[in-house]
């Protein structure tokens, strides 16, 4: 169905090496996302699992899924539902969960994710990682995911390089992202028009910025806004119009930051340094936080308007910003 931008692997040695680059699955919990046909189900039972939990939206795959779950030398539970709106927080056997600090739990997310989910879905799992929650409530659950290879490439991407974006930033703050390998168009039924990454995320025991998660998004936000720009350019939509230069200045002054470097060649650390100077700033004059650039339709009446930027996830889920 092509408004669930299904893309279907079908060749067994590649199937086989996704499966692999989680690492060894054999007596863990494999959680799969978007299942479909069950190509890449069959490679996880081949490795021995404890438990097979998948997760499919699309019920024309019944029959088949339930096909496999009576054949599986594992046991299969076969739930049908939308990914991005469901809780992992239960999912899990409870023996299984180990302390953040700890090694990491013998869980695994693995998914052939469909690209108009992949980078909503890596963001809000991100917010979850930060929160400790849903499969996150388990220790630090590892990830094994495919994505648009340009998405994949801009997670993993270091400072300096034209694929360093907003998303390089939020995923390496949390996780240890690896580009594993790519997979050629061609080899999907139907063939999609771009390759495909298989990347492996791994939660960090402590972020590199030890901030909200919404702090941080939305100040990574502001300053990719403006990519080839100065990043004063960025910081300066933090702020309304009447400060916004004096404020801009300010923060960049706090963090050590030259106002003429770029957001690409800025560190993670580095934007942690603006996003402590942000909330200092903050902290004086709340209002601050709430200022919203994209949604505030002028700056006159600041801070007199109410402003409504309780939901972030409208802000954090635009695959092409990313």
């Amino acid at each position: 169905m092509k408004e669930l931008s299904q893309n279907f692997l079908m060749e067994p040695r590649l199937i086989s090496r996704i499966v692999r680059s989680a690492g060894s699955v054999k007596d863990c919990e494999v959680c799969e996302v978007g299942p479909g046909p069950g190509n890449i189900t069959r490679s996880i039972i081949q490795n021995m699992p404890s438990r097979v939990l998948i997760i499919e939206k699309d019920k024309r795959f019944t029959p088949s899924l339930e096909l496999l779950a009576e054949s599986s030398p594992v046991p299969l539970e076969l739930i049908f539902g939308d990914v991005m709106n469901f809780n992992l927080e239960q999912m899990f056997n409870e023996d299984n969960k180990m302390e953040w600090e700890d090694k990491c739990p013998q869980i695994h997310l693995i998914g052939n994710l469909p690209f108009n989910v992949s980078t909503p879905l890596i963001i809000r799992w991100l917010k979850a990682i930060s929160e400790r929650k849903s499969a996150w409530r388990y220790g630090r659950v590892r990830m094994t995911l495919t994505f648009q290879k340009e998405v994949a490439e801009r997670m993993a991407a270091p400072i300096m390089t034209r694929e360093r974006s907003r998303l390089s930033v939020m995923c390496q703050n949390w996780c240890r992202v690896e580009h594993k390998f790519n997979i050629p168009g061609r080899a999907f039924i139907p063939k999609p028009n771009v390759d495909v990454g298989v990347v492996r995320l791994t939660p960090l025991k402590k972020p590199i910025i030890d901030l909200p998660f919404d702090i941080i998004e939305k100040v990574v936000r502001s300053v990719f806004s403006f990519r080839q720009k100065h990043c004063i350019r960025g910081v300066e939509t933090l702020f309304p119009k009447p400060v916004r230069e004096q404020l801009a200045s300010e923060l960049l002054t706090a963090a050590a930051i030259e106002p003429s470097t770029r957001p690409f060649q800025l560190t993670v650390s580095e934007f942690g340094r603006i996003s402590e100077a942000y909330m200092n700033i903050c902290k004086e004059k709340p209002d601050y936080m709430k200022y919203n650039y994209r949604g505030q339709k002028s700056d006159d009446n600041w801070p007199f308007v109410e402003i409504n930027n309780s939901d972030s996830s409208e802000n954090i889920i635009s695959i092409n910003e990313y």
